[in-house]
Parts: structure tokens; sequence; C-alpha cells
């Protein structure tokens, strides 16, 4: 996979685009419940823990890993609390996802479908062609 830097000045921790070409993996929002659908918390940084475990777990069902993702998009219900809890967020991150890290865009919208959800997020990745034999 082919990153490209950013000719413009990049916040810290922000990939602003990437390059791939293979198979295309495409996660649809994961939010922040079990797989029994039920939420185990109210608490936004277990929410998105949760969130980014099921986006983990269905990239592992198609053969990926958080290293073939090459876009993210979320949704948060609360831009404030995004922005304050930051270094929770990027640790709760790091921790499932590792050091991988996509093309993202958040946005805040007023709500989720699922009234206690926090949190959605959903992934492109791809998996690299190999060469045949």
């Amino acid at each position: 996979m082919k990153i490209l830097q950013p000719r413009l000045g990049a916040p810290e921790g922000l990939c602003q685009r990437r390059g791939a070409r293979g198979t295309l993996v495409f996660v649809g929002g994961q939010i922040g419940w079990n797989a029994q659908a039920r939420f185990e918390s109210e608490d936004f940084i277990a929410q998105t823990a949760q969130a980014l475990r099921n986006v983990r777990a269905v990239l592992a069902e198609a053969g990926a890993g958080p290293e073939h993702m090459v876009r993210m998009t979320w949704y948060v219900t609360s831009r404030d609390e995004y922005l304050a809890r930051l270094p929770e967020l990027g640790a709760a991150y790091r921790e499932v996802m590792g050091r991988h890290f996509p093309a993202m865009t958040c946005v805040e919208v007023s709500a989720l479908m699922e009234a206690q959800a926090k949190v959605e997020i959903e992934v492109t990745a791809v998996l690299p062609d190999t060469p045949s034999t």
C-alpha cells in the first residue's frame, strides 16, 4: 500500500490520503455494542473501543486487519466530548487498531439510529492483490 504524503500541513495523528490496489472491503457502520447487540457502557471511550473491536472483527471475517484500512468515517453525537477526550480516544484506538492510521473523516450528528450509541464507525479496507502462481 502506498501512503501519499500531504503537501499541506496535517494535524498530528491524521492521514489525509492513502492509495491502494486490491480487493475492496467495506465495513458498514459499527457502534459500541457487544455481539449480543447490548451496550455495556454509556461512556464515549468505552463505546468507541467496542465499535473499533467490532470493526476489527468484521475485517477479520474478510481476511483483513487494521493494516488494510484506507478510510474511516466516524459519526459522533458530541463534537465537544470527542475533542475533550482525544488523549483517551487515541489510547483506545491504538490499543485496538495499533499504529494503522487510514484517511479519516469525523462528523458530528444529532443522533444515531440506536438511541444509546455515541459513535458509529465505517471503514473501507483494501486487501492487496497477490501474485498468481
